[in-house]
């Protein structure tokens, strides 16, 4: 597993279907180390702190893995590292396969899986097509939230070291699933409902669609 890049960017005002919209969406890949503070990466900023970033969404990662799929989805564009708004492109981790709760480590950082990233409209406005909001979900490439357990200095091109494996085995895939309804399974959605690492804001979500008993 290796971090291939390290993206950071803050507000700007764009026009977007008749309107003026603040957003950090639009970022950009950044040479040498780059140190991880407990709330995001030096020289990034969130515009919305109501719904983006916050300890548990302080860093987004999204794999480099995905990015022919976008690309044959949008071929007039011209899509580098960062443009899905990642601050972490990476290489060998994905959503079917990494878990909430694992802890992994890069340079002297440490960070933890909390949660799958769910797009707001700001993703239509960085790819210029609302639907591109519709197609992340769908295909189940939505990328995933670290928070920071260890604050430390990363560099792209670093390795990535899985350091602990939560031990109830909830992959990012499988919350994406609960959440959408694509899976029914009442023993996933309960140990989902009292995941420990996951956000209680998704937890409590789960836990209001458990079966009665």
């Amino acid at each position: 597993m290796k971090l291939l890049s390290v993206n950071v960017g803050g507000p700007r005002e764009v026009e977007w279907q008749g309107r003026s919209v603040r957003t950090s969406i639009f970022k950009a890949p950044v040479e040498g180390p780059v140190h991880v503070a407990n709330l995001n990466l030096d020289g990034d900023e969130q515009s919305d702190l109501t719904v983006h970033g916050g300890v548990d969404k302080a860093v987004y990662i999204y794999p480099s893995e995905h990015y022919p799929f976008w690309r044959q989805q949008f071929p007039n564009l011209e899509l580098a590292w960062a443009a899905l708004g990642e601050n972490l492109t990476t290489e060998g981790i994905l959503e079917k396969t990494t878990n909430i709760g694992d802890r992994f480590g890069i340079g002297s950082a440490e960070f933890v899986v909390t949660q799958p990233r769910m797009p707001c409209y700001k993703l239509g406005i960085r790819f210029g097509d609302a639907k591109a909001i519709k197609i992340l979900l769908q295909s189940r490439r939505t990328g995933f939230y670290f928070s920071v357990a260890k604050e430390g200095q990363i560099t792209a091109g670093d390795p990535i070291r899985l350091l602990e494996q939560d031990n109830h085995h909830v992959s990012v895939t499988d919350i994406v699933e609960l959440y959408s309804g694509a899976s029914r399974n009442k023993e996933l959605l309960a140990v989902a409902a009292e995941l420990p690492s996951l956000p209680l804001s998704w937890r409590e979500y789960f836990r209001r669609h458990l079966p009665a008993s």
